[in-house]
């Protein structure tokens, strides 16, 4: 058994095309401890989003703090601590900060998936 405490873990800057802007992360549980399953906590700055993309696998997302939008082609979703959103294999989806607030959430993937980015 192994305790980690989010809020010790370090932040790592992000600047990835996938954003449209700069993100931190924070690798809770990497290959390291586990071969099936890759957790890390996205911390985004008001207004600050991912772009359309999907995933070759499922996505589980956790909000952990702030109030974010979860989104696909036929809809969004305002979320805040404590939802947790199923993303399936394949579906175009985006999620960020809403403008006048951060967010961050956990998400749960296997290290296996390949993200392909679906907007410039």
């Amino acid at each position: 058994m192994k305790l980690i405490k989010i809020a010790e873990v370090a932040k790592d800057l992000q600047v990835a095309p996938l954003f449209t802007d700069s993100v931190t992360t924070q690798s809770i549980v990497e290959t390291d401890l586990s071969k099936n399953f890759r957790i890390r906590q996205v911390n985004f700055g008001r207004g600050v989003r991912s772009k359309f993309h999907s995933h070759t696998i499922e996505q589980v997302l956790i909000v952990t703090e702030g109030k974010g939008i979860v989104a696909t082609d036929k809809e969004e979703i305002t979320v805040v601590p404590g939802d947790v959103i199923f993303i399936p294999a394949g579906e175009k989806h985006w999620h960020g900060a809403t403008k006048d607030t951060t967010f961050s959430h956990l998400y749960v993937m296997s290290p296996a998936q390949k993200t392909t980015q679906l907007e410039d």
